[in-house]
């Protein structure tokens, strides 16, 4: 219990700090009350044990730039890359879904077992992105601290590194994951959401890790940044549940919009490659109009991170059929009526909430799994 507190004294510590903070909007980031963070972080599923090892500034000692060092590595990849933020993000939320923040959807074998599929192969993570992002960090990090930071760590703090740098909120991420040295091919297939999957099934999977209706409507607000290529909506165009006919829910102009961006990725009855595939891009622009770009186009710092998502869902405009689906169940339509007419700052509020509570999932602390000065390879044991 008072290992607990300590862990909460650090937190509430941290968010107070917020009142000086400002992001790259220049707005001045808001203070949340302490009841509401800490009831939602409590509804996890799993109990506080799993976030024990946790601290604020755990590398203050070990390696007190860590953080400013992933910091300015990511304003450098940002500015270079600003798809990078949404690359990540989707990163961060393959790795937590399955068996926590771990890093165990980085490892490229399976502890050395070639023989044994890895989280990287499996079909809901072979459009990942970010990898090479995230070994770049790494290798500047084993440069000032070597065998110090692990790679569960970098993926969480650069994942809300990039969030604010699209104009996201800050919230404090609490360090000292241990990498996982084993890979979760059968759960990966299995358990990560899927673009197709109805209102039922998204919220049971979200439940299973703890997170209510709110939580997971907020989350899924992380869909306002990126860009999707075709093959996640292929089917919802052209063939809905094996109808041979679009899905009836899409408004006709979007229909031919998005058809319009996709005619290409509907000739092929495989993956699509890359070069038959259009890309989406959402932005801003959306309300009342199109949010489909041209691949060329970019989002611009600090415009990307806002309610447009759920004013989109409201005129039917969601592009994949699970971001629709929020309207088709009572509570979670009127968390996406109440988030699309806000300012922005409840879901801002809420999404930080949410993010801080998913980076603590089930991690890895102490003397377990360990840090990988590879965060593709686990160690070899001695």
């Amino acid at each position: 219990m008072a290992g607990s507190m300590t862990i909460w004294f650090f937190v509430v510590l941290s968010i107070s700090i917020l009142l000086s903070w400002t992001n790259p909007r220049g707005e001045t980031i808001k203070s949340f009350s302490l009841s509401p963070l800490y009831s939602s972080t409590q509804s996890a599923s799993s109990s506080n044990e799993d976030i024990s090892g946790l601290r604020y500034d755990f590398y203050h000692k070990t390696c007190p730039q860590a953080e400013s060092i992933v910091r300015t590595h990511m304003a450098r990849l940002y500015s270079d890359h600003n798809n990078v933020s949404a690359a990540l993000l989707r990163l961060f939320f393959h790795d937590c879904f399955i068996e926590g923040c771990d890093a165990s959807v980085l490892l490229d074998d399976s502890n050395g077992d070639k023989n044994h599929s890895i989280e990287r192969q499996a079909i809901p993570n072979q459009t990942l992105r970010g990898f090479d992002k995230i070994d770049s960090i790494k290798e500047e990090l084993e440069k000032a601290c070597p065998g110090v930071v692990s790679c569960a760590d970098i993926v969480s703090i650069a994942t809300r590194d990039g969030i604010m740098l699209t104009g996201g909120p800050f919230y404090p991420v609490l360090t000292g994951r241990r990498d996982s040295i084993h890979s979760y091919f059968n759960e990966a297939l299995s358990a990560i959401p899927r673009p197709d999957d109805n209102i039922t099934q998204t919220l049971h999977l979200f439940d299973l890790r703890g997170f209510d209706e709110r939580e997971t409507v907020s989350l899924l607000g992380a869909h306002n940044i990126g860009k999707i290529g075709c093959e996640f909506i292929q089917k919802r165009l052209f063939n809905f549940k094996g109808t041979g006919q679009p899905d009836p829910t899409i408004a006709p102009d979007f229909l031919t919009e998005m058809r319009m961006r996709c005619q290409d990725s509907n000739r092929t009855t495989t993956r699509p490659s890359s070069s038959s595939m259009a890309s989406l891009e959402m932005s801003e622009s959306a309300v009342g109009m199109s949010y489909l770009q041209a691949l060329s186009s970019s989002i611009s710092s600090g415009a990307g991170f806002d309610t447009h998502y759920y004013q989109s869902l409201l005129s039917g405009r969601g592009l994949l059929f699970a971001d629709q689906q929020l309207m088709a169940n009572e509570k979670t339509a009127r968390l996406v009526r109440a988030y699309a007419s806000d300012d922005g700052s409840t879901f801002r509020m809420d999404f930080a909430r949410a993010m801080m509570k998913m980076s603590g999932l089930n991690v890895l602390t102490g003397s377990q799994g360990q840090v990988r000065q590879n965060c593709s390879l686990p160690l070899v044991s001695s």
